[in-house]
C-alpha cells in the first residue's frame, strides 16, 4: 500500500504545476477569493455542481466566467428570471410546415459549463428541468433524450438578501449541489488591489486557457486515486452520522436538527476531501482535509428545526459543534 501511495504522490507532484498555472491564470483577473477558486476547482475535479451564495458585487459571476475561460470548454451563462420557461433552458421542438416535421432546437443547457445566474429567481418548472440535467446529465426534448457532453458542470449563484420575486430552491435540488460556497467581503488590502485593477472603463479580464477537456478527465481520475485510509473513511461516516443522531456523540443538539445529512453527503465529503488533498499537492487525505471542506459539503444538507431558528442557530453553528466533538483519528 505504501508503494501505491508513493506512486500517487509522484503523479500528484507532476500535475501540481498544471493546477498551479490554472490558479495563477484565474488570479490574473480575480483578486483574493482563494477559497472560492479552490472550491470551484474541487467541483471540477469531483464532477460536482456548486451553489455560490453572496451579496451582489463580490465577483461571483466573474469568478465562474474566468474559471470557465481558463479551460477549453464550452461555456454558457443563463440569467434566471421569473418569466423563464423550461424551453428557454433545454430547448424545444420547432414545426416546419414545408416538411411537416418537428426539428429539435437545443437550448443553452447544451454546454459543458453552465452559469445559472440568480438561480432562485426561476420558477419550479425551470428548476425541475435543470434538475434532470444536473442529476442524470441528460435532457429530454419531446420523446428524445440527449446526453450532455462531458465534462458537464452547473455553477449556480444566488443572492441571500433579496426575497421579492424569488423561488427558494427545494431541498431535493439543493442536495444535488456537491458544495454550497458562501462568498464574503474582501479585505481592505484586496479591495485596494481590486480598485487598481478594475476601476476603469474597460478592465482587462482576458485569460489564457490552461486545461483541455481531456486534462480535466485525467485530473478527475487522479483525484479518485488519492489515497484515503480506512480510519479517515470512518471519520467521515461518524461526522455524517452525528448530524442524524447527535446524542450518540454527546451532543445536545438533537432538537435543533430537523433532518441530518444523507448518504450523498458522505460520498461528496469523501470525494471533496480527496480533491482538496490533490490541490494541496498531496496524494493522501488527512483529517484536516475533511475539516477544511466539510462545511461547504454539509451546510446545505443539515436542515435545522424551528427551535434552532428561534435560538438564532444556523446549520453552520451546529456543524462546527459536530466537528469539534467527533473524535479525530
Amino acid at each position: 500500500m505504501s508503494a501505491d501511495v508513493k506512486q500517487i504522490g509522484e503523479r500528484v507532484q507532476e500535475e501540481s504545476g498544471t493546477l498551479q498555472r490554472l490558479r495563477s491564470e484565474i488570479g490574473n483577473v480575480i483578486v483574493g477569493q482563494t477559497e472560492l477558486i479552490d472550491r470551484l476547482l474541487v467541483g471540477i475535479l469531483c464532477n460536482g455542481h456548486i451553489l455560490i451564495e453572496g451579496v451582489p458585487g463580490l465577483a461571483k459571476t466573474l469568478a465562474v466566467t474566468t474559471t470557465a475561460r481558463a479551460m477549453q470548454t464550452s461555456f454558457q451563462r443563463i440569467q434566471f428570471t421569473p418569466d423563464l420557461l423550461p424551453a428557454d433552458l433545454i430547448g424545444t421542438l420547432i414545426y416546419h410546415p414545408q416538411t411537416g416535421e418537428f426539428n429539435v432546437k437545443k437550448g443553452p443547457i447544451f454546454h459543458q459549463i453552465i452559469l445559472a445566474d440568480e438561480i432562485n429567481r426561476a420558477p419550479a418548472k425551470v428548476q425541475s428541468a435543470l434538475l434532470e440535467a444536473m442529476q442524470e446529465r441528460q435532457v429530454t426534448i419531446g420523446e428524445t433524450t440527449f446526453p450532455l457532453e462531458e465534462p458537464f458542470m452547473v455553477l449556480a449563484t444566488q443572492n441571500p438578501i433579496e426575497q421579492e420575486g424569488t423561488y427558494p430552491l427545494p431541498e431535493a435540488q439543493v442536495d444535488r449541489f456537491m458544495l454550497k460556497i458562501k462568498v464574503t467581503y474582501p479585505t481592505m488590502a484586496e479591495e485596494h488591489q481590486i480598485l487598481r485593477r478594475m476601476a476603469r472603463s474597460a478592465p482587462d479580464t482576458t485569460v489564457e486557457p490552461v486545461l483541455a477537456p481531456s486534462d480535466i478527465l485525467r485530473l478527475r481520475g487522479l483525484s479518485d486515486a488519492v489515497y484515503m485510509d480506512e480510519k479517515i473513511e470512518e471519520y467521515i461516516l461518524h461526522v455524517v452520522q452525528a448530524t442524524r443522531s447527535p446524542g450518540d456523540y454527546g451532543l445536545n443538539i438533537g432538537d435543533l436538527i430537523r433532518y441530518g445529512a444523507s448518504p450523498r453527503a458522505s460520498i461528496a465529503l469523501c470525494m471533496a476531501s480527496k480533491a482538496h488533498a490533490l490541490l494541496q499537492g498531496r496524494g493522501y487525505v488527512t483529517p484536516q482535509d475533511v475539516k477544511s471542506i466539510g462545511m461547504d459539503v454539509l451546510r446545505h444538507r443539515v436542515i435545522i428545526s424551528y427551535e434552532a431558528e428561534a435560538e438564532e442557530k444556523s446549520s453552520e453553528d451546529l456543524i462546527r459543534q459536530i466537528f469539534s466533538t467527533v473524535k479525530v483519528p
